[in-house]
């Protein structure tokens, strides 16, 4: 072994918090512990996560099972969407990386299922205890003590089983999106009733395929989805050829002078903080974007949860694995790539006229790198970051033998389904 190959091994032994899990490793992978990994739950969440059947409370009769959970979370774009603003039911077409989802003629423009914020990856989210750009989702940790905000008859009201963010968030997208499970048909679908009874064994048979099981298995699934394949992660575990030589000065940089860590951080890269770093909010004519209503208060970002001053116009910080995947960034996807969003934050200027200077964290200011140095930052970021095989989280059919991740009939053309 050279000299330089123990520095090496050195560093990644000094970075060795970063490592994430094998994805069939359900003892070291965080989660609730109301709801422990199985290898049975996870491969019925694989399969709930891509079910059109899900789509059972459509707005309109045309969008009836021809959407799922994956139509805006798709690996295609790193368990994102390929578009500034996701559409879910009421879209048509798909192509190669959920790019050319339309809105449906066929659908009023008011029914059909968009944000007025960019949908984040459900990548690494098994290292987020609450859930959304503000945190609203998860009945524990940090949302402990905003008891008053988990409105009655609204998603945030199921906060009240004690369940983490992942576990909620399935709960949540009933209505949210219109995803309420046709469990008469799970039941009477041979590999679905299967599949529940061997991930709930627990439960009495009556009770094992409900819409909170439903949730269970989803965010079970969920927890393992893992860019463990990624260069860096390679590294980590001891291939010092694994990343090359601008990627491993970009993640000198990242871990020291850019300061990137300060707030990225752990295996995922993330943290479950909230910082206003003045980005723009998502506009209506946008790159697609429409139905956004003026101000609503998912942009006041996690203050518009809380509704405390104090919170106003600050998100959670999001992981960093794929983005090469992604062609939108920021909350209000004001951002087209991985250069963009690291200049804008080493220039230190806010680009969003509604947010107070007095808002904007503290970590926001020129880091004056050059121009060198952001060029090797992304490299870092966009080259040993990424995973080239997520794939591998797919399943290869659906028990319903639906399309995947979307069933209407320009989806189908696009995704090659018979």
């Amino acid at each position: 072994m050279t000299a330089e190959d123990a520095a090496e091994l050195q560093s990644a032994k000094d970075l060795s918090s970063s490592i994430l899990p094998a994805s069939d490793d359900y003892a070291a992978i965080p989660q609730d512990p109301k709801n422990p990994l199985t290898a049975d739950k996870v491969a019925l969440g694989k399969y709930l996560f891509y079910e059109t059947r899900l789509g059972s409370s459509s707005a309109s009769v045309e969008g009836l099972h021809t959407y799922s959970c994956a139509t805006c979370h798709h690996a295609e774009a790193g368990f994102q969407s390929g578009l500034a603003q996701a559409i879910g039911e009421g879209g048509s077409g798909f192509g190669i990386r959920g790019e050319t989802r339309i809105p449906s003629p066929l659908y009023q423009a008011g029914l059909i299922d968009v944000a007025p914020l960019r949908t984040p990856t459900v990548m690494n989210t098994a290292y987020q205890e609450v859930m959304m750009w503000s945190g609203q989702f998860g009945g524990t940790g940090i949302n402990i003590g905003t008891q008053s905000s988990w409105t009655a008859g609204t998603p945030k009201a199921n906060n009240f089983l004690g369940y983490q963010g992942l576990e909620t968030t399935g709960l949540a997208a009933e209505t949210k999106h219109r995803l309420i499970p046709d469990t008469v048909w799970l039941a009477a679908e041979p590999t679905y009733k299967n599949l529940f009874d061997l991930a709930f064994p627990d439960l009495p048979e009556n009770e094992r395929i409900t819409s909170l099981t439903v949730s269970l298995a989803l965010a079970a699934y969920q927890r393992t989805i893992l860019p463990n394949q990624a260069p860096f992660q390679r590294w980590l575990k001891g291939d010092t050829r694994a990343m090359t030589k601008d990627e491993k000065d970009g993640k000198t940089l990242f871990f020291g002078k850019a300061k990137c860590s300060t707030c990225h951080s752990g295996p995922a890269l993330s943290s479950m903080n909230f910082y206003s770093l003045g980005m723009a909010d998502l506009k209506n004519g946008l790159n697609g974007a429409f139905n956004i209503p003026d101000n609503p208060v998912e942009f006041k970002g996690r203050g518009g949860f809380t509704n405390k001053n104090s919170d106003m116009y600050k998100f959670k910080v999001p992981q960093l694995y794929n983005l090469k995947d992604a062609k939108f960034m920021g909350h209000g996807a004001s951002f087209s790539s991985v250069t963009d969003i690291i200049k804008y934050i080493n220039n230190g200027i806010s680009q969003n006229q509604n947010v107070p200077a007095s808002q904007l964290a503290r970590q926001f200011k020129p880091l004056l790198l050059t121009d060198d140095e952001i060029n090797k930052l992304v490299k870092f970021v966009e080259d040993a970051l990424y995973d080239p095989n997520l794939i591998r989280y797919v399943p290869d059919y659906l028990p319903s033998g639906s399309c995947m991740p979307n069933n209407d009939s320009q989806s189908r053309i696009d995704r090659g389904c018979q």
